[in-house]
């Protein structure tokens, strides 16, 4: 084995450079401590109890995608900045772009439960649009825990859904890597809270993180000072934690209700589960629906989200592999292989490109 060479010199030389760029840092910082995100002009179209429906400003005469987020951290990443936006990437593709805004619930809307999401505010912003488009049918983009939402909508009301594409979206809760899953497996959910106290969101994050403790809690602050000279580099790093340490909190109820009914009992994926007391039949998932995964997703293995493959009707499914993590499929600036490229694409092989 060779032998390491940590000479005095060398030790003194590492050590000025890393205090030099610790200095360097603190002056970026301070540049950049009132960084914002999401950059696309858009304007508000309708607001219920706190969550609010968005339309982003563009030319709005291409097809229109309503993007529905999930509840724990906010959806600024999808428009995290210029050059890495999924929001921009879809308007400079044509599309009319919608987004449900979830707010930050508070103590007082602990009851909010799977039927006021999807069965409530969902239906409610749907049928908005359609109203003013004048359209019976509207395409849904859902993200991560969003998009098992939409496939829960658009299972019980097919009839309002023209086409369903899903990314990064969690289906069968009991797939062999998924960690989350099996975290929550063996958690005690009435014991863990108080049914009139919120999940608070900063607890959620630092079980995400955990997950990953080394990457995402030492390495990635040693890389922003490797590349600390690089201001472009650092204000993308400075936006990431924003939007990272921004977590809601979950309303109790539902989050009672998806532990239990997702991760505990895998419902949606058996067949078992049932919103507004009607039951979530995916056979009824009869339009067009495009799957798009990550292939190195820790927090959603690609696994999991192949899962509605089994449960859906096999006519119109499609599902597409993107290379990267639960959060670099949004953010990559590489067009070809983007979200909105890939779903652009997908319409163009349905014969309907916008």
């Amino acid at each position: 084995m060779p032998r390491l060479n940590f000479s005095k010199e060398l030790v003194m030389l590492e050590v000025a450079d890393f205090q030099s760029r610790l200095l360097a840092s603190s002056e970026v910082m301070h540049k950049l401590r009132d960084v914002s995100l999401c950059p696309t002009p858009r304007s508000s179209v309708a607001s219920l109890e706190g969550v609010t429906l968005y339309r982003y400003l563009g030319d709005q005469d291409g097809e229109q995608i309503l993007i529905v987020y999930a509840l724990v951290n906010r959806p600024d990443m999808i428009d995290l900045e210029s050059g890495r936006s999924l929001v921009e990437s879809l308007l400079a593709r044509g599309f009319d772009v919608y987004l449900i805004d979830w707010g930050y619930p508070s103590d007082s809307d602990y009851s909010l439960s799977l039927d006021d999401y999807v069965g409530g505010y969902i239906d409610y912003f749907v049928d908005i649009i359609r109203d003013g488009l004048g359209s019976e049918k509207i395409n849904i983009l859902g993200v991560c825990q969003g998009g098992t939402f939409s496939v829960c909508y658009a299972a019980l009301n097919p009839e309002k859904v023209k086409r369903l594409i899903t990314t990064i979206t969690p289906i069968n809760f009991e797939t062999q890597f998924d960690s989350i899953s099996h975290l929550f497996r063996n958690v005690d959910i009435n014991l863990l809270m108080d049914g009139h106290i919120n999940m608070h969101g900063d607890f959620l994050n630092a079980i995400f993180l955990s997950l990953k403790p080394y990457r995402l809690l030492q390495q990635k602050y040693v890389h922003f000072l490797e590349n600390i000279a690089d201001f472009d580099a650092s204000a993308t790093f400075f936006r990431m934690e924003k939007w990272i340490f921004d977590s809601p909190s979950v309303a109790a109820k539902v989050f009672q209700e998806f532990s239990v009914e997702f991760y505990q009992k895998n419902s949606l994926f058996l067949g078992n589960l049932v919103i507004n007391g009607h039951k979530v039949d995916t056979q009824k998932l009869t339009m067009p629906i495009l799957n798009i995964y990550a292939a190195n997703d820790h927090l959603v293995p690609p696994a999991s989200s192949q899962g509605l493959r089994s449960i859906v009707p096999s006519e119109n499914y499609t599902e597409r592999e993107m290379p990267g993590g639960h959060i670099g499929i949004y953010v990559s600036t590489r067009a070809k292989t983007s979200v909105a490229g890939i779903l652009a694409e997908w319409l163009t092989e349905l014969g309907e490109a916008s």
